[in-house]
C-alpha cells in the first residue's frame, strides 16, 4: 500500500451543517470562483471605458447557463453512472461538471447577451480571458472536499490521501493518488500569468487573448487527464476529454496564429 506521513489529506467530509441546513463545500467553491471571476472582469472592464454593472448583468445570464452547459456535458459523457441512479443526474452538489460544456454554453449565453447589450464582442472576450481560468482555479478544489477525479497511485509526497471508500475497483490496495485537482488549479492560475503577459507583451488582435487562453488551457489539461483513473469513454485508447483538448487546443492555436 502506498501510504506516506508526507502526503496531502483529504477533508473527513464535504458537507458543514448550520444547524438544519446543509453547507456543500463543492458549491461554495463555485460560487467563490464565480464571485472571483466577476470581480476581476468588472476591474478589466471598467479600466476599457465599460460601464461598471455590464459584466454582473451578464454573469446572471452566463453563470446559471455554465453551471447546465457543464451538468449536461458531464451526464452526457458518463451517462453510465446515472443508468441505475436516473434523478442522480440532477444532485450537483454531489460533483461532476464538465468545464467544456460549461466554457461553450456559457460563453454562448453570455455572448448572445452582449450582442443584445450591443456590446463589442471581442473586447469582451479578451476582458473575461484571465478571469476564467481564476473561477476554474477556485472551483477545482471542489473536487478535494468531494474526493473526485484525483489520479493513478503515487509515492510522491504531495500524493493525495484518498478514504477507502472512494478508491475506484482495482485501486483498494493504494492509499495516496496524483492530485489531478491540485494540479490542474495550479495550471490555471499559471494560465491566469500567461494570458496577463501576453496581454501586456503583445499587440494582439482583438478577440486573440481569448484564444489564448483556451490554448493554454487545453495544453495543461490534455497531460492532467492522462493522469486520471476514473471511468472514462475511450476513442483510439485517449479518454474522450483528451481528444477534446487536442482539437480545441489546435483551433484555439490557429485563432491566435491569424
Amino acid at each position: 500500500m502506498v501510504a506516506l506521513a508526507a502526503s496531502i489529506p483529504s477533508p473527513p467530509r464535504g458537507t458543514l451543517y448550520l444547524g438544519p441546513v446543509p453547507l456543500r463545500a463543492y458549491a461554495f467553491c463555485i460560487v467563490a470562483g464565480v464571485i472571483a471571476a466577476v470581480a476581476v472582469a468588472r476591474a478589466r472592464w471598467v479600466a476599457r471605458g465599460g460601464d461598471e454593472h455590464t459584466i454582473a448583468d451578464l454573469a446572471i445570464w452566463s453563470v446559471p447557463a455554465g453551471l447546465i452547459g457543464a451538468r449536461l456535458y458531464h451526464v452526457a459523457t458518463d451517462y453510465q453512472l446515472y443508468t441505475d441512479d436516473p434523478m442522480g443526474a440532477l444532485r450537483i452538489w454531489d460533483g461532476g461538471l464538465g468545464i467544456w460544456g460549461g466554457v461553450a454554453v456559457g460563453t454562448a449565453v453570455g455572448l448572445w447577451m452582449a450582442h443584445r447589450m450591443k456590446l463589442d464582442l471581442p473586447t469582451l472576450l479578451d476582458t473575461v480571458a484571465p478571469a476564467i481560468p481564476l473561477a476554474q482555479a477556485i472551483g477545482r478544489w471542489g473536487n478535494w472536499f468531494n474526493q473526485e477525479l484525483f489520479g493513478r497511485p503515487t509515492s510522491l509526497p504531495w500524493g493525495l490521501r484518498i478514504d477507502l471508500a472512494n478508491r475506484p475497483e482495482g485501486y483498494l490496495q493504494f492509499a495516496t493518488f496524483h492530485p489531478t485537482f491540485l494540479y490542474e488549479s495550479l495550471w490555471c492560475l499559471a494560465v491566469v500569468g500567461i494570458v496577463l503577459a501576453v496581454e501586456r507583451r503583445n499587440r494582439l488582435r482583438p478577440g486573440r487573448l481569448f484564444a489564448v487562453y483556451v490554448a493554454a488551457y487545453t495544453f495543461g489539461r490534455f497531460w492532467f487527464e492522462l493522469l486520471r483513473i476514473d471511468p472514462a469513454h475511450r476513442i483510439a485508447g485517449l479518454r474522450i476529454n483528451d481528444w477534446i483538448s487536442l482539437l480545441v487546443f489546435a483551433g484555439a492555436m490557429a485563432v491566435v496564429l491569424t
